[in-house]
């Protein structure tokens, strides 16, 4: 079984190449028993679609597999803390825990601030949660923002 930080570098990876396929910097991937079974990187400009977040599209790909629309036993590993609309479909699917690398202030600097959604739904802190939340990689995640801040042909949103 491949460690934490192993499932994270491919969330992390998902993200760098997500940028350089023309979608924001995030990637998201679902384990269960050591598996990857659900795969997502950030299709918002893509697919023209809101909703198209890497957790939803890797929510959406493990389900799908699972035919079902829970996550029981899983770990979920995103590159950045899930947003709002994210952490409540996280809380829907059910998985066992979350881990995640960067911070909703690290995407706010090159431009993803969901402080106004925040504010609308009054998000609890991360560790009054009772869904597990686990920061890990922070610093390694910081490459897809880098790309996207020096990406020039980039979509805004």
């Amino acid at each position: 079984m491949e460690g934490d930080a192993d499932m994270m570098r491919e969330a992390i990876a998902l993200s760098v190449a997500s940028v350089a396929e023309g979608g924001g910097p995030f990637g998201c991937v679902i384990v269960r028993d050591g598996r990857v079974v659900g795969r997502g990187a950030n299709r918002v400009t893509l697919d023209h679609d809101p909703t198209a977040h890497a957790e939803i599209v890797a929510i959406r790909d493990a389900c799908a597999r699972f035919g079902t629309h829970q996550l029981d036993g899983c770990d979920v590993y995103a590159s950045c803390e899930p947003c709002p609309m994210c952490l409540a479909a996280l809380y829907w699917a059910r998985p066992r825990r979350v881990f995640y690398a960067s911070t909703a202030a690290d995407a706010a600097a090159v431009g993803f601030d969901d402080a106004f959604i925040d504010a609308e739904l009054g998000r609890r802190p991360a560790a009054l949660r009772a869904l597990p939340l686990r920061q890990m990689l922070r610093e390694e995640a910081l490459a897809a923002y880098e790309a996207w801040r020096a990406k020039e042909d980039r979509t805004h949103y």
